[in-house]
């Protein structure tokens, strides 16, 4: 089932996500469910704040990045390439590391708003996966940029936190726009304000 994606200015997006069980309610479908909606929104990772589920929960898929790259970038040494497909249940990170570097950023919470955002190039991460099985991995690149985006939502932060204080009141009126369902968008939305 397509769930709608929570709009800019909802609360539960500034929300410090909580920690599940393995007994967590209807979990299996959560995630099936949070798959489809992704999938459907064109997204490349969906954390359960953005389905209006205060957990620790995200799940991305960044093999499609990969998989729509240009012939040209074909050539680009991408130390992260093919990406992976995976959900990450309590993710926590242990390290950040790297030089930080730009990359053009957007969120489904917040629709026709992208911005270049400097992040470190590496994380290591705790989390478990679907069956609650326990991992400690690091990921690089492209990937490592997509979980440390979605772990961001699960903090309660989103990626316009991280530009300057100019820009953010610059697009006040947008993300105002936003919160109240004034943009279009080709995918199911819950505004707080609407």
């Amino acid at each position: 089932m397509i769930l709608p994606i929570v709009a800019y200015g909802h609360p539960v997006l500034r929300k410090v996500a909580m920690d599940i069980l393995p007994d967590y309610p209807n979990l299996e479908k959560l995630i099936a469910d949070m798959w489809e909606t992704m999938y459907n929104s064109n997204g490349v990772g969906l954390a359960a704040p953005q389905v209006n589920r205060d957990i620790r929960l995200f799940l991305i898929d960044t093999e499609q990045i990969f998989r729509n790259m240009e012939e040209d970038d074909e050539d680009l040494n991408y130390p992260d390439a093919p990406g992976i497909k995976g959900v990450f249940i309590n993710a926590h990170i242990v390290e950040t590391h790297g030089a930080e570097w730009p990359y053009n950023e957007g969120c489904l919470s917040i629709p026709k708003i992208r911005e270049d955002i400097y992040r470190q190039k590496t994380v290591t991460i705790q989390y478990r996966d679907e069956n609650f099985d326990s991992h400690t991995r690091t990921f690089t690149g492209i990937t490592a940029r997509v979980i440390l985006h979605e772990h961001d939502h699960i903090e309660g932060k989103l990626f316009i936190d991280y530009l300057p204080p100019i820009k953010r009141k610059l697009m006040k009126g947008k993300l105002a726009d936003i919160s109240k369902g004034k943009v279009n968008v080709d995918y199911k939305m819950l505004f707080p304000e609407k």
